[in-house]
């Protein structure tokens, strides 16, 4: 008897142990095929990219014909391992294509019911993956605080706080007495200053190529015509374009504008024409979602709340000016932020005018392409009465991407004193203007890149 119970007892232990085992090595199979399933899935992604750089105008994986695509996964050692299906969509914009998504779902052949799928973001990267993106010298005053990449190819006296890299460029510079060294100058390194966060001053870096920036105006302005976008000709002294947060844009011929003296780094003194005296209303147009984009031949004024993704441009290549922007009021977004998105493209300056609000949010990307973006320095005596309490302004928010030919500036110091513009700036970077861009942003690589990744359900 005691041997009986003795052997049911070494029986059953057996039984559960050889049990437990085989339960471990069911799971621990589950689990590889649940790892496999997902490196499958990320091959197919890298199978698509490679595709891209080959053809980079095929979403139909050469087939012509919608998708899934399906392709097995071999391994050279031990053959074929799994299958990993293809969905890809594109978003384009005026028949242009701006980037696309691709969802990669993989499994194992030994156990097909796993599967895992990944959605990947894929684009050209564009500028709105800088906070500043400059071709000069620049001087970032102690009250700046700048949350994101800033980088010039010139030389950077960087007395703010800087929240992410800052890169130049430059081994050395010429600093003068306009970035606030002696009048005689004298040689600076790359970077330099007072600023908090110096451990992440680069510098020497590779200079960006603002050749490559240069926009094809010409076919910019087909591309909108064609693509169904707004095209406004020449008339009189350009438009006051007003967006309104139900997607539509309020469209005004400036007729008549008003004269005040200003200073600028290449003009010096100067009558600037920059207030609107009187305009003519044209009428309210919606915004065409195939082509959200206002192709302006002449000067722009611009305010209000965007809705969508939108871009506007001011530019006339056949003519001997180059047109500007003036940023009249604030530009944000409506409170679904993240399908928001602006792109203020000049061929001249991008700026903001003597009458702009005390406290000013600017959200967008801000390209001046042969010009500068900036606000004018302005003096009380040489204005009316009425215009001196526009000459200091409290705060400026920019959440987005700066990008200037020539040398920034919104606020002046005269003597070491403030004497122009806006006492506080604060400068932010905006993600989902990198992911999600706003229509014809120019690209500063060609190669498509992942923008985004995340997993998601798998479809069945």
């Amino acid at each position: 008897m005691t041997a009986l119970v003795f052997g049911f007892l070494f029986l059953g232990i057996a039984a559960s142990l050889a049990g437990f085992i085989l339960t471990q090595a069911d799971r621990a199979r589950e689990e590889g095929q649940y790892e496999a399933a997902l490196r499958i899935a990320e091959a197919g992604v890298a199978y698509y990219r490679w595709r891209l750089a080959h053809f980079p105008n095929d979403l139909t994986d050469g087939t012509g014909h919608p998708g899934p695509y399906e392709h097995e996964f071999r391994d050279p050692e031990t053959g074929t391992v799994g299958t990993f299906s293809l969905a890809i969509e594109g978003t384009q914009f005026c028949n242009q294509r701006t980037s696309l998504a691709i969802v990669a779902t993989g499994w194992t052949h030994s156990n097909p019911d796993v599967r895992r799928a990944v959605r990947v973001t894929l684009a050209r990267p564009t500028v709105a993956e800088y906070t500043y993106l400059l071709n000069s010298n620049v001087w970032a005053g102690s009250d700046r605080r700048i949350y994101g990449p800033y980088h010039s190819n010139g030389g950077i006296r960087m007395d703010g706080t800087n929240f992410s890299v800052v890169t130049s460029a430059q081994q050395q510079w010429w600093c003068t007495a306009s970035f606030g060294c002696s009048r005689r100058g004298e040689w600076k390194p790359g970077i330099f200053g007072a600023g908090a966060n110096a451990h992440l001053w680069q510098f020497p870096v590779a200079s960006f190529d603002f050749n490559s920036l240069t926009l094809d105006l010409v076919a910019l302005r087909q591309a909108v015509q064609e693509g169904g976008g707004i095209y406004l000709p020449p008339r009189g002294k350009g438009y006051h374009l007003q967006f309104q947060p139900d997607g539509s844009v309020r469209i005004s011929e400036v007729q008549q504008v008003q004269w005040v003296w200003a200073y600028d780094m290449n003009r010096g003194w100067h009558r600037s024409n920059e207030i609107i005296r009187r305009e003519r209303f044209l009428g309210t147009q919606r915004i065409p979602s195939s082509c959200p984009v206002l192709y302006a031949e002449g000067d722009v004024w611009l305010e209000g709340v965007v809705s969508g993704k939108v871009s506007v441009v001011a530019a006339r290549p056949e003519h001997s000016s180059d047109p500007s922007i003036w940023l009249q009021g604030s530009l944000t977004y409506t409170q679904s932020s993240s399908h928001d998105g602006l792109a203020a493209i000049a061929e001249g300056n991008v700026l903001i005018p003597l009458r702009s609000p005390n406290t000013m949010t600017l959200q967008g990307v801000f390209l001046a392409q042969r010009g500068w973006f900036g606000r004018k320095h302005y003096a009380s005596f040489f204005l009316p009465y009425s215009l001196r309490p526009f000459v200091f302004r409290d705060t400026l928010t920019l959440q987005g991407s700066v990008v200037s030919n020539g040398r920034v500036g919104t606020k002046w110091s005269c003597g070491g004193s403030f004497c122009s513009g806006y006492r506080e700036r604060v400068n932010a970077y905006d993600r989902q203007l990198v992911v999600h861009p706003p229509p014809l942003l120019p690209s500063v690589r060609e190669e498509y890149e992942v923008l985004e990744w995340r997993e998601v359900a798998p479809a069945r």
